[in-house]
């Protein structure tokens, strides 16, 4: 009989632990980890609907910089760029995948963000259609991403869409890492 107390004991503590995870993690953990993507590939979405692209020509995606420092790039900012980089390719849109490493594609001239001289030659050189360039603004609640589809040449841009991310856990670690 006490064997069978037990047996019950521990089966009616494993089938709780789940729930005590749930409660740790809170009860839609998982789709906190998803939410980052999925808003990423929305803008996307919405960035494709105002400029439809050329799937037989190029696009090159820009790291997204902080307003606060153009010259430097985050992890949140690397990120935001693979994730909207890989939402152009899963959407039929061929981009070139090249790292400008201290160069960061853009530059300030009179408050406006211009396309480096780097990335006007690596357009050239790729007969790029456009370059996706973007930034975020930080605030105690939010971060508000800005991107931009924008014409190598002449620097037009031909399609933006603005976005907020909620400040949770994830984005925050993403914003303090280096």
């Amino acid at each position: 009989m006490k064997r069978r107390t037990m047996a019950l004991s521990l089966l009616a503590a494993t089938l709780a632990l789940p729930g005590c995870a749930q409660y740790y993690y809170g009860e839609h953990a998982g789709d906190s980890h998803t939410a980052l993507v999925d808003t990423n590939h929305a803008a996307i979405d919405r960035l494709l609907q105002d400029a439809p692209l050329d799937p037989s020509r190029a696009v090159l995606v820009a790291t997204v910089v902080s307003v606060d420092r153009l010259d430097e790039s985050s992890r949140l900012g690397r990120t935001l760029s693979e994730q909207l980089a890989g939402g152009l390719v899963q959407r039929g849109v061929r981009v070139v995948e090249p790292r400008l490493r201290d160069n960061l594609a853009i530059s300030v001239v009179q408050g406006e963000l211009l396309l480096s001289r780097e990335l006007r030659d690596l357009s050239r050189a790729h007969n790029a259609q456009a370059v996706l360039v973007g930034t975020y603004s930080v605030s105690a609640r939010a971060v508000y991403v800005s991107i931009k589809l924008v014409h190598p040449v002449g620097n037009v841009v031909v399609a933006a869409v603005d976005y907020v991310l909620p400040m949770d856990d994830n984005v925050r670690g993403l914003l303090w890492a280096r």
